[in-house]
């Protein structure tokens, strides 16, 4: 786990700026599309828990990519894991891929549909 540098000295757990979390992750792009991958719709959970020791926050987040098969996944998830912990309060930050459901489409944002000429 990383220390975040706006911890308290005290130890006492910060609170975490969940909206904050989302729109860290709005600066994550799959590469291939202009679109980042919140308004793309891989995000499929993201759950913020106290650590045990009561020192900071977990974040742990299931995501997928547009197809299974993608090259960039490994760098993909390594970006939202180093996009969350910059957030204050964030020292444990867990990103698993999943595939169920599988990604399609129909998960973007109206925004994202529109930005890609869909609508």
């Amino acid at each position: 786990a990383q220390a975040a540098k706006d911890q308290p000295a005290t130890g006492a757990a910060v609170e975490v700026d969940e909206q904050l979390i989302w729109d860290r992750l709005k600066m994550c792009y799959d590469p291939e599309i202009p679109v980042n991958i919140v308004d793309l719709g891989l995000i499929y959970d993201l759950k913020v828990t106290p650590m045990k020791d009561g020192g900071g926050q977990q974040v742990n987040i299931k995501m997928t990519l547009t197809a299974p098969g993608c090259g960039m996944g490994p760098f993909i998830a390594e970006d939202v894991r180093q996009k969350v912990l910059s957030v204050p309060g964030v020292v444990e930050a867990n990103v698993q891929l999943v595939w169920e459901p599988l990604w399609n489409q129909n998960m973007m944002s109206e925004a994202a549909r529109l930005k890609l000429g869909m609508l």
